[in-house]
């Protein structure tokens, strides 16, 4: 009897740890979900992801709008009306067109016409209805204050940085996205084995209480260890329970993550990768953050921004001096084509040149909008330097928790299978009537704790390298994803 007791449960014990380390793997009806596929669908369907990808559509609107202001301006203008003072009466109406362009070199050019049309009744002049025809071309340049190119395109090349900087912040965010997707991928994973385990020491469990109940009724066992094996399955059952919720609260996470309502749906088989990755070197490590982690890069630009602005506000504290010139071709007859014909004619022109120029006293408002430009470029720049910081800090704190979890995944391994040979051996000597249910209870509790302790290693070990990986700005070339 003891012998076919041995041998059903070194089966049952072998059946168990092995679907135990295969939980993970796919079958036919339930096919492997990977983690690659997982971060695929990330990327298309995350709430977050999706929220960001409006923010560089709106950036290069942005662009849109400050090259607004440079764009040709066309304008029509035209007005009738009447004028009756007893028996006499006067019309008049006039149409006037015309286009301006401002350039970045502070330069406006403009071209307009006019026609004006007026008949008096009765006719007082040689002329009735009068036709007036006006030509004019006219330019006016900033000669301190918005003269240079740089300073008029400054909204427009801060427009451009802020949709560099909108990109980055999406890129930031899908880094953050895949983090978050590898964290609830291998929570699932760890749940899920978790899962496997209880089961299996339950199973083991309701065997030595039955193994106790038929030793007690051959006098090899009493009624305590009938008991204590009692109270061994009902810890059992109540940690599986605890396990399936886990399970499934990690699975609507992982869910959540990759899908949009879609919470019912199934999640194939996932599993633990193996970690082939060499030691991470701080050196190389920190060198590629500062390349390619877009928060450091944003930060840069945003520094482009503030230098922008102080550059226009150091301009703004100039005076305003500008000089205008205007020439006019006009002429006078009794039809419009007449009319321009006379305008064209060399002798009926007229120009101008004038000035204009404009200094507010003190000017308080300009000089502090300087100081306080100057001021926050100071401080952003200090900010880089704290972020620089930051990064090597957290550089360093990742790499050492890469190589501290790899150690720990070695010595929870090794613990683990320490803690099955002596439940084994615990087991036997109670095959042997040579201990008690509650020793192999205990050494089976052991043995579930040092198996769970394992799968929280690689748990912990794989969330290290996912937020190394984050903090380096790479895992997006890990995956081969090219964002758009």
């Amino acid at each position: 009897m003891t012998i076919s007791f041995r041998l059903s449960f070194t089966v049952m014990l072998a059946a168990a740890l092995a679907s135990s380390r295969t939980f993970a793997q796919a079958t036919p009806s339930q096919p492997e979900l990977t983690l690659s596929a997982c971060v695929a669908r990330a990327l298309l369907k995350n709430f977050d992801l999706e929220i960001s990808r409006y923010n560089p559509q709106l950036a290069k609107e942005s662009i849109n709008l400050a090259q607004g202001g440079y764009d040709p301006l066309l304008t029509l203008s035209g007005s009738h009306g009447k004028n009756s003072t007893g028996a006499a009466s006067a019309t008049s109406s006039d149409l006037r067109v015309g286009v301006s362009q401002q350039l970045y070199t502070g330069t406006t050019l403009s071209a307009s016409s006019k026609l004006d049309r007026s008949a008096t009744n009765p006719a007082y002049t040689a002329v009735n209805p009068a036709y007036n025809a006006d030509l004019t071309l006219a330019v006016r340049q900033n000669l301190l204050s918005g003269a240079t190119s740089p300073v008029n395109q400054a909204s427009l090349r801060r427009a451009e940085i802020g949709l560099t900087r909108a990109n980055l912040e999406f890129k930031a965010q899908a880094l953050n996205v895949i983090q978050d997707t590898e964290s609830a991928y291998y929570n699932l994973a760890f749940a899920r084995e978790q899962l496997t385990v209880r089961n299996a020491s339950l199973a083991l469990a309701v065997r030595l209480y039955d193994e106790a109940k038929v030793r007690r009724d051959t006098g090899v066992a009493t009624d305590l260890d009938v008991l204590s094996a009692d109270v061994g399955v009902a810890n059992a059952r109540r940690n599986v329970i605890l396990a399936e919720q886990t399970a499934k609260d990690r699975q609507d996470a992982l869910l959540a993550l990759i899908g949009q309502f879609e919470l019912d749906g199934t999640v194939g088989a996932v599993r633990f990768s193996e970690v082939n990755e060499a030691t991470p070197i701080f050196a190389s490590s920190y060198q590629l953050a500062k390349q390619s982690q877009p928060d450091y890069l944003s930060s840069i630009e945003a520094i482009d921004q503030y230098k922008l602005d102080l550059l226009v506000a150091r301009d703004s504290t100039k005076p305003d001096l500008s000089v205008g010139a205007a020439l006019g071709l006009n002429g006078t007859n009794g039809s419009g084509t007449d009319a321009f014909g006379d305008a064209l004619d060399q002798q009926n022109h007229s120009w101008q040149v004038d000035f204009s120029f404009s200094y507010p006293w003190g000017q308080k408002a300009d000089k502090a909008r300087y100081r306080q430009s100057l001021a926050t470029l100071n401080r952003e720049q200090v900010r880089l330097r704290q972020i620089e910081q930051t990064i090597e800090v957290q550089v360093r704190s990742a790499v050492r928790s890469v190589e501290t979890n790899v150690e720990s995944v070695k010595l929870a391994t090794l613990a683990s299978s320490l803690s099955l040979k002596q439940y084994e051996l615990e087991k036997a000597r109670f095959d042997a009537g040579l201990s008690t249910s509650y020793r192999v209870l205990q050494a089976q509790t052991d043995l579930d704790t040092a198996r769970v302790n394992e799968l929280q290693a690689k748990v912990t070990l794989h969330s290290a390298l996912a937020a190394l990986h984050r903090i380096e700005g790479s895992s997006l070339q890990r995956y081969s994803i090219t964002l758009p």
